[in-house]
């Protein structure tokens, strides 16, 4: 199915999205059962109201938009959920100095996965103090990093 560029719906949707606070974070569309998803992230978190209250704002604009070229599709707001991996550069800043969880896809030290505070960043490299040491990763070894979940 055509679907217009995704570049061109993330500005589309930032236009509503910023001047409510919101992020977007990731836009999905699943061609199996014609479904856009659009992951959103707030500095104080997203809960059900805010998905809510924009998925409000923009149901009318975005059918005017038209990214799927008047195929049905179903519109979903969502949370990226706790456990998201990074995909952003904003992803990093936001955790910078927070604990993070680091799968690796294969082993350093004996270790495929680790966990400890985001130190620094690039397009290369993170670094990564653990308990014992502080390291600094190749970023193409990373399978997946996101922000470490305590259960208190």
């Amino acid at each position: 199915m055509n679907l217009k560029p995704l570049s061109e719906l993330r500005t589309f949707l930032e236009s509503y999205a910023t001047p409510m606070g919101i992020e977007i974070v990731d836009i999905e569309f699943s061609d199996k059962d014609k479904t856009l998803t659009i992951f959103i992230e707030t500095e104080n978190g997203v809960d059900l109201d805010t998905c809510e209250a924009f998925h409000n704002a923009i149901m009318e604009p975005i059918d005017e938009f038209d990214p799927t070229y008047d195929v049905p599709y179903t519109l979903n707001v969502s949370s990226p959920g706790l456990d998201r991996p990074f995909k952003t550069q904003r992803d990093f800043e936001r955790n910078l100095g927070k604990e993070v969880e680091v799968k690796l896809y294969a082993p350093i030290k004996g270790k495929k996965f680790l966990e400890g505070v985001l130190t620094s960043f690039d397009e290369n490299t993170v670094g990564l103090k653990t308990d014992k040491e502080e390291l600094k990763l190749q970023r193409n070894r990373i399978a997946k990093i996101n922000k470490a979940i305590k259960f208190e």
